[in-house]
């Protein structure tokens, strides 16, 4: 088993252990300097709002990712995600606006990003983009 870097022990996280009021833009940062690996993150109480009609949107979302040297720290993307709780958004959007902020923060070799949504008006809405890194 490969021992932590310097680099890793030396990472403080910003909002793990710590009290949270608000939403917020980023994600915290962890340090990988691992093998080729894979990781995915599970969010099975997403919610948004509908552009038309304001009423909540509730789905899941899944982001897949292979870290290049960084891996998303788990609470602040919960953070991350409930800043979407209020925004009035097309699912289809929302999908692609989450892979693109979150390939720009990570940098990761690439990223997919997939939204499954409740039915509305009889009809279930999933949406899924990958980005290359």
């Amino acid at each position: 088993m490969k021992r932590a870097s310097k680099k890793t022990s030396e990472y403080v996280p910003a909002y793990l252990g710590k009290q949270s009021s608000r939403p917020v833009a980023k994600v915290d940062l962890i340090p990988w300097d691992g093998a080729e690996i894979t990781v995915s993150l599970e969010c099975r109480e997403f919610t948004s709002l509908c552009p038309v009609t304001s009423q909540p949107h509730f789905g899941e979302i899944l982001i897949t990712y292979a870290p290049d040297q960084h891996l998303i720290e788990s609470k602040s993307l919960k953070l991350y995600l409930w800043r979407y709780r209020d925004v009035g958004v097309f699912s289809e959007s929302l999908v692609a606006r989450i892979a693109d902020d979150l390939c720009a923060q990570v940098k990761p070799k690439w990223i997919e990003v997939e939204g499954t949504f409740q039915s509305r008006g009889g009809i279930a809405i999933g949406a899924r983009v990958r980005r290359p890194g």
